[in-house]
């Protein structure tokens, strides 16, 4: 799949200066903050993030470099703006997996779409407790852990149908003024059997490590927070997940 006015898609033998370029934590955040917020200036990038306006200038500069952003129109006094050029960066696992450039990136992205996830539950949570949503947006709203039994088929299936569905209801409700930004963060992980330590009785997995009963087990419960708190910053870095869109 080709490159559009939405998304950018990577490629590892095409783009591997770009990935390179991309393979770096501010550099995502700052993409990531110019599609959430629109166009920005080193100063008010450096101001969001905490970095200097050293930094930020010439981290946008490289992202310039590579087409992943561009100068906006309007300068704000002396200062460039800048803007990006894609709502979402997308890619195929499978052509990712076949570089080293590419897996790092498809690693690096993955993490930083957690620590999204971390500040949009905090956002959300703020929001919720502010009145700044209405009651209509409390049961939507949630985190659900799953742990099905899939075939690669089935989750195949599973993503395409998400893509379609998700690209449907966004162009319904574009120009709805209801609508709000939500963030939508989706994963699917294949796990391997754990292997049995016959002199501990307890599972280990394929690094060695033991389970631990009382810490990180996907028990396959699902459900929406209350009214108390529930995900949503807005934050999201238009990573996608793979080029199905």
């Amino acid at each position: 799949m080709d490159s559009d006015e939405h998304q950018r898609v990577l490629d590892p033998e095409r783009d591997t200066a770009a990935l390179k370029a991309l393979t770096h934590p501010l550099r995502i955040r700052l993409l990531g903050l110019l599609r959430q917020d629109g166009p920005a200036t080193a100063s008010e990038l450096a101001a969001r993030t905490g970095e200097s306006s050293a930094s930020t200038s010439y981290h946008l500069r490289v992202l310039a470099k590579y087409a992943f952003i561009a100068e906006a129109e309007h300068r704000d006094g002396r200062e460039r703006r800048w803007r990006a050029l894609h709502t979402v960066t997308s890619w195929s696992n499978e052509t990712m997996e076949s570089s080293a450039a590419g897996r790092a990136f498809v690693s690096l992205a993955r993490r930083r779409q957690i620590e999204h996830l971390e500040s949009a539950l905090a956002r959300h949570e703020a929001d919720m407790a502010a009145g700044r949503f209405g009651q209509e947006w409390v049961e939507p709203s949630g985190i659900s852990d799953l742990l099905p039994r899939l075939t690669a088929g089935s989750l195949t299936e599973l993503w395409e149908t998400i893509d379609r569905k998700l690209e449907e209801l966004t162009a319904r409700d574009a120009d709805d003024p209801r609508a709000a930004h939500v963030v939508l963060l989706t994963a699917g992980l294949p796990l391997a059997p754990r292997e049995r330590n016959d002199s501990t009785g307890e599972r280990n997995d394929s690094t060695g490590q033991r389970d631990d009963s009382t810490r990180g087990r996907n028990d396959g419960t699902r459900g929406r927070k209350d009214s108390t708190g529930a995900p949503n910053d807005g934050t999201a870095d238009g990573t996608a997940r793979e080029a199905t869109p």
